[in-house]
């Protein structure tokens, strides 16, 4: 597992407004890490594979 917030490989995407937006990074298993771009201090939260591709396929449809 990680040993810091600085071992994840944060990225935004290209549409995202960057005021406002939200970072991610791949975890093992296919869950992701969450933080707020804007206070990365804050730390990141988790979320599980399953319920981070059912958010991915929400959002594409």
């Amino acid at each position: 597992m990680y040993s810091s917030e600085s071992d994840l490989q944060f990225r935004k995407s290209s549409y995202s407004n960057p005021q406002n937006c939200v970072e991610v990074a791949d975890l093992p298993g296919g869950d992701a890490a969450v933080r707020d771009s804007q206070n990365p201090e804050l730390g990141h939260f988790t979320i599980p594979g399953a319920e981070w591709s059912a958010l991915l396929g929400a959002v594409r449809r």
